[in-house]
């Protein structure tokens, strides 16, 4: 699910936005860039990191161009994975939409993992 093709088809954090490319290569110390804008084009950004660690199917760390970071985490329970995300948050929204926003994408990640 970390090629390009895919990370735009779940990348967004509501209907009214989309992830219109993806640029990534999942090796340490390597960077990801991912397009992001309104659909009624009104804003866009690239959400830019690097990969600082990855442990292939438990954990993916990586630091935003910003110089936030972002660990990831994955666990397997009965034959079901559970994901839980850790970020530091930005100064300009508050904390609280942030991690709606990071949730919003995760689900998306889901719904699109389960339609595959």
């Amino acid at each position: 699910m970390e090629s390009p093709e895919h990370i735009t088809q779940w990348y967004f954090a509501s209907d009214d936005w989309h992830a219109p490319s993806a640029v990534n290569d999942l090796q340490v110390g390597k960077k990801f860039s991912i397009g992001m804008a309104a659909k009624d084009g009104s804003f866009a950004f690239d959400l830019i990191g690097e990969y600082v660690s990855i442990k292939d199917h438990e954990f993916i760390e990586y630091n935003l161009e910003d110089g936030r970071k972002v660990q990831i985490t994955f666990e397997v329970v009965d034959s079901k994975v559970f994901i839980s995300e850790s970020f530091d948050p930005e100064n300009q929204n508050p904390e609280e939409m942030q991690r709606d926003g990071w949730q919003a994408i995760l689900d998306n990640f889901k719904k699109y993992v389960e339609s595959i």
